[in-house]
């Protein structure tokens, strides 16, 4: 199943170890319908040599009931396991896949093409460092490509491969790769993505993923036979894309096992945290320095961006879930509002002034969309005045908050510049947002309490759990 090492027969223990510390990288496909984004996650994984010999079989039985390529292996039946994605012969939910080679680790994820699943493209663009972004060779650039790059640069995405897919359909003509790349150029003007590359391939056909293929000969990169697709991925350099200046750990539990320790554990989200450097507390302000950065596997000398750890303090801090530990001399900014890009994930629209939670780093504040500003039309890239964000729509908002936080902006420090929407009844997940700008100043939601609202929420609350209760006890209530 794994690729190919003497090391596995040689010496495993090395093996194994080698494998521990390959970098990782995490990607996903997306593109317009039926671009062969599940085919091409699918022939990576076969040509690879990731498929166990059952799954092998598995979707080879499968082909002949659901799948969609004649008499071939339909290799989408690897990632798209849903009843509902076999019958149709479509993506609708993030499918994620782990898969290495000898010089790297990935995981992918599979996002739809259909408009009404933005929501879950963005899910799992989130998380990841690069794109490949499918072009049909018959179609061109479509809605979808244009959607789904947007979305990519809107999410601090800066790898995007245009992979141009189909090209057994055009006879493998290099004029049409050179109209798609064109074609494309014109959406890459206005992307903030610093690295883009092209490449042709057929994921039905394996020509160029894992494969050079001799039908592709024309495609040349700086004089040289282009790189495959794997080639591409193995050889991106991603380490660059962290923030190793601003120190950022939120706390996300405070660890307490016995009455000799107390550590604080988190995700290092920017910065290089080392033993004896000083640090701060925020918003508390309260200052220490490192004593200990403590592992499963023993304590470290340094810890690394994306590294979960746990921390001990020289002195004893009152510190809570939520709050940061950032470097000692760090200027961090704290406010009640900010400014930032949302996208919306539930049928219910968006609407200025409901009461929400705003789950940032970790802490759950209470705050609300103050202001839509703009909405962005992710087809055309233009701005249009809203009063309401419907279901996948994305817009630049005003948000309060009740309480001063701690703020970084997303293009800082994804980690502690994004956050989710919550709602305070049902705590079902609103929206996702990344923080553009952070607002001087007071927030009207910190200063006004919205009580016509909070009686709302109270009354359908209480009858939601209490619906024996009469309108007088609730009153009691208030």
């Amino acid at each position: 199943m794994s690729h190919q090492s003497t090391l596995i027969a040689d010496n495993i223990e090395q093996y194994l170890h080698e494998h521990e510390n390959k970098d990782l990288l995490r990607f996903i496909t997306c593109g317009s319908v039926d671009d062969g984004k599940s085919t091409l996650i699918g022939r990576l994984l076969h040509d690879s040599k990731m498929i166990f010999d059952d799954q092998l079989a598995a979707i080879t039985r499968d082909s002949k009931k659901v799948g969609t390529t004649g008499e071939e292996v339909d290799l989408a039946l690897l990632v798209d396991g849903l009843q509902s994605e076999r019958e149709q012969g479509i993506t609708i939910d993030v499918a994620y896949r782990f898969f290495s080679t000898d010089r790297r680790k990935f995981i992918i994820a599979d996002t739809p093409g259909h408009e009404q699943y933005t929501r879950n493209m963005a899910t799992g663009a989130s998380t990841a460092s690069l794109a490949i972004i499918l072009v049909d060779a018959r179609h061109g650039v479509q809605t979808q490509t244009r959607r789904h790059s947007f979305i990519a640069d809107l999410l601090g995405i800066q790898h995007l491969v245009v992979a141009v897919n189909k090209m057994d359909l055009v006879d493998y003509s290099q004029a049409r790769f050179d109209e798609i790349v064109e074609e494309y150029q014109a959406i890459a003007e206005k992307l903030q993505a610093r690295d883009i590359r092209f490449v042709p391939l057929s994921a039905l056909k394996g020509d160029n993923v894992v494969n050079r293929s001799e039908a592709l000969d024309w495609y040349r990169v700086e004089g040289q036979p282009g790189p495959t697709l794997l080639e591409l991925l193995e050889s991106v350099e991603v380490s660059r894309d962290r923030n190793l200046t601003d120190l950022r750990l939120p706390v996300q539990i405070v660890n307490r096992p016995n009455l000799d320790f107390r550590g604080y554990a988190g995700t290092l989200e920017a910065g290089v945290l080392r033993p004896g450097q000083a640090v701060k507390v925020l918003p508390s302000g309260s200052r220490s320095s490192i004593e200990r950065i403590v592992t499963w596997d023993g304590d470290l000398e340094e810890a690394w961006p994306g590294q979960a750890i746990t921390v001990t303090l020289s002195d004893e801090i009152d510190i809570s879930r939520g709050d940061w530990i950032v470097a000692a001399d760090a200027e961090v900014a704290m406010s009640h509002a900010f400014e930032a890009d949302i996208v919306w994930m539930h049928e219910k629209p968006l609407e200025p002034g409901r009461q929400v939670d705003i789950r940032l780093a970790g802490r759950s504040v209470a705050g609300q969309v103050d202001e839509v500003l703009y909405q962005v039309d992710v087809n055309t890239l233009e701005r249009h005045p809203a009063e309401r964000l419907a279901l996948n729509a994305i817009a630049r908002c005003r948000v309060g908050l009740t309480a001063e936080v701690p703020l970084d902006e997303y293009a800082k420090s994804p980690g502690t510049g994004s956050f989710i929407v919550i709602d305070r009844l049902t705590n079902v997940t609103l929206g996702a947002g990344m923080i553009r700008a952070v607002v001087e100043g007071e927030s009207p939601s910190a200063t006004e309490v919205d009580w016509a609202g909070f009686e709302l929420e109270l009354n359908a609350l209480v009858r939601r759990y209490f619906p024996h209760w009469e309108a007088k006890d609730i009153r009691k209530l208030l």
